[in-house]
């Protein structure tokens, strides 16, 4: 079945609108990655964080807030009345929302639990409901006022990716009739100071697939789709296409070496688009730069692919922001497809040139490369996660 992407709302380190960010990500401008004080004790770590003032929630749902919410908040109003229309036309049972977080709201749990042990009492503002995994879709739920289904998939940093999955899996089902989908993390102590304690995080904005890379930058992001069986005639006319996942188990936190995961869940997509490796135009990579991850990666990438395939790793600009890496990574393949790209231009690979003689060639993208400029387009995505948790998504002109 065929899932069209009809409308897309995001915010993230590179902007807080669809033209912001795509001005931004075609630049390679990775000036939203900055250093900064009070995330882990005692360092300066570079965090890709939304910079400004979010809106706030409506008065009605103030026991919802968080920084994860408004984050949400922001990118579902960029896309308002594509979702009240798709209310009108479809009531509002038969709207579902299927989202992706690895945070929620434990930034304010954190901070409510901090001021217990002060204070030995929780601060007025303080709600339980903030933290859990489910805030971020009945938030949406109670403010559009749906009785679809509603829920957040949390599967770490695959996570929005598979709501994608599972959003167009509701619609071939016909279970609803359209879905708002997507994810959104926001930064928070607990992931900056678990990855750090994992000494994954570099010192230094992170350099995918380099010989001299040394580990992530964390970001925070909402990316938001409106999913339907039907294009809306505006914009451009993206579909996900195909969509693949994988679960090796090979560790709680370390990938496979050998990246069969990653290979098996990239070929599920192509087989599930009914496409070639040759048919894919472009792969945005998970691209961490760990030296696992990308070791991984650029075996199971040139496995499949060879080293034809034009590729980039996006995390220099955006950071990874984790729950919501699949989303806002599948967000620029449809803004790659879009009028925001006049001139085809990939996403560029932004790192320091030093190619490490120990992974397989990649052809990582640089300023002169584009999309081709006629048929039909297929981009892929992909997100790796702990406990081996692999998903591919295939995004592309719809035909």
């Amino acid at each position: 079945m065929t899932a069209y992407l009809n409308a897309l709302g995001l915010v993230c380190a590179l902007g807080r609108d669809q033209a912001d960010v795509a001005r931004h990500l075609f630049a390679g401008d990775c000036s939203g990655v900055r250093e900064a004080e009070g995330w882990v004790p005692q360092q300066r770590v570079p965090v890709a964080a939304v910079h400004g003032a979010l809106p706030a929630l409506p008065q009605a749902l103030q026991s919802r807030h968080s920084r994860n919410n408004q984050l949400l908040y922001e990118a579902c109003l960029q896309i308002l009345p594509q979702i009240h229309a798709a209310i009108a036309c479809h009531g509002n049972a038969r709207v579902a929302i299927v989202l992706g977080t690895s945070t929620s709201g434990i930034a304010e749990a954190g901070d409510g639990i901090a001021h217990y042990l002060r204070e030995q009492q929780f601060p007025p503002r303080y709600d339980y409901a903030e933290q859990e995994l489910s805030a971020p879709a009945n938030f949406l739920a109670d403010w559009l006022q749906l009785n679809g289904p509603a829920y957040v998939i949390s599967t770490a940093c695959t996570s929005s990716a598979r709501a994608l999955m599972s959003a167009r899996r509701l619609l071939a089902l016909g279970v609803c009739d359209a879905v708002i989908c997507g994810g959104v993390d926001s930064l928070c102590k607990l992931t900056l100071n678990g990855f750090s304690a994992l000494e994954a995080v570099s010192a230094h904005r992170c350099n995918p697939f380099s010989a001299n890379r040394d580990g992530i930058t964390i970001g925070e992001a909402a990316a938001v789709f409106l999913m339907t069986r039907e294009a809306n005639g505006e914009g451009p006319t993206v579909a996900l296409l195909g969509a693949g996942a994988s679960s090796d188990a090979h560790h709680i936190s370390a990938p496979d070496p050998q990246g069969k995961g990653a290979l098996q869940a990239m070929a599920k997509a192509l087989d599930n688009a009914g496409l070639q490796p040759a048919q894919i135009d472009y792969l945005n990579l998970h691209g961490t730069a760990t030296a696992h991850n990308d070791a991984m990666e650029s075996q199971a990438v040139h496995a499949l692919f060879g080293s034809q395939l034009a590729c980039s790793s996006s995390k220099p600009m955006t950071g990874h922001t984790l729950g919501a890496a699949g989303a806002l990574e599948a967000a620029f393949c449809w803004l790659s497809l879009s009028a925001h790209n006049p001139d085809g231009r990939l996403v560029p690979h932004v790192w320091d040139g030093a190619i490490d003689p120990q992974l397989p060639a990649l052809n990582l993208v640089d300023a002169s490369q584009r999309l081709p400029v006629t048929g039909q387009r297929r981009l892929m995505s992909n997100s790796f996660a702990f406990g081996g948790n692999n998903v591919s998504l295939i995004l592309g002109d719809a035909s």
